[in-house]
């Protein structure tokens, strides 16, 4: 400075990193509207996320209609939850997702709770959220790679490698403007379809509700870098056995079921009326 003081400024590096590393997904937003300008902001950090052969294979559907978010939601719970719900019954109760570790006599009474948002846990239904974000895929974009992309030794394609990508940059940048976010996973794309207009041939693959987030942050759960990298060749002393994996699974879900049990991260000024519901 011209005074000669010197001024500590952030590198790119470490503004993206504190971004990524405070991130987290939020279960409980506030339905405040928010700026249209943040919204147009996350869909132009989104479109400029990679893809194979720049392809561009996504859109994203916005919807601020309390009618339309709740007729989404209500499909979303209808299909897709309910078959999450089923499915991880049939693991024992420590390996279930957080969100459905359910101990009640009566599992069908039990998922009513959870499909009515109404188990115990400090949560609003994401149709609150005053937006939501359905990132939809166009597969025919990505002709614009090479064939080899959609078949061989491929567990995805470059259609799903892209859209994952452009919802990460919305993501991250939702996070940069100090709002709240929860990643909705599409398992059953037909009766979302029939509620958003959209076409056969036009994929629907992730919800996000964005908002100001109504909890305090938590930290993060990560594996270690050095439990990750390996240099110049596979170093087998971290190959983890089959059994090794379970036993990650169990203490991993010690680590991050404080994150599915709100009660203690209610922002400071929340009623006890709130806090109960």
């Amino acid at each position: 400075m011209g005074d000669g003081s010197s001024v500590k400024t952030e590198s790119d590096y470490d503004v993206l990193y504190r971004i990524m590393t405070t991130r987290m997904s939020v279960r409980r937003i506030r339905p405040d509207p928010i700026p249209e300008e943040y919204v147009e902001k996350i869909l132009e950090a989104g479109r400029w996320a990679m893809s194979g052969a720049n392809g561009q294979p996504w859109e994203y559907l916005v919807i601020k209609d309390p009618k339309r978010k709740k007729d989404l939601y209500d499909a979303f719970q209808d299909t897709n939850q309910e078959f999450c719900f089923w499915m991880e019954q049939m693991r024992p109760f420590e390996l279930r997702h957080p969100a459905f570790q359910v101990k009640g006599d009566d599992l069908k009474d039990e998922w009513q709770k959870i499909r009515n948002s109404t188990g115990g846990q400090q949560r609003r239904p994401w149709h609150e959220a005053p937006v939501v974000i359905v990132v939809l895929g166009d597969g025919r974009r990505q002709w614009a790679t090479v064939n080899a992309a959609f078949t061989f030794g491929r567990h995805a394609s470059h259609f799903t490698d892209g859209l994952a990508n452009t919802c990460t940059h919305m993501q991250l940048a939702i996070a940069s403007l100090g709002l709240g976010s929860h990643w909705g996973t599409v398992h059953v794309q037909e009766p979302l379809k029939r509620v958003l207009g959209v076409p056969d041939l036009i994929d629907v693959y992730l919800i996000i509700s964005v908002g100001f987030a109504d909890i305090e942050r938590k930290p993060g759960v990560r594996r270690d870098l050095k439990e990750l990298v390996h240099r110049e060749t596979y170093d087998m002393s971290k190959f983890m056995s089959n059994e090794d994996i379970i036993d990650y699974l169990y203490k991993l879900r010690g680590k991050t079921m404080f994150r599915y049990h709100l009660k203690d991260s209610l922002l400071p000024g929340v009623s006890d009326s709130a806090k109960k519901r």
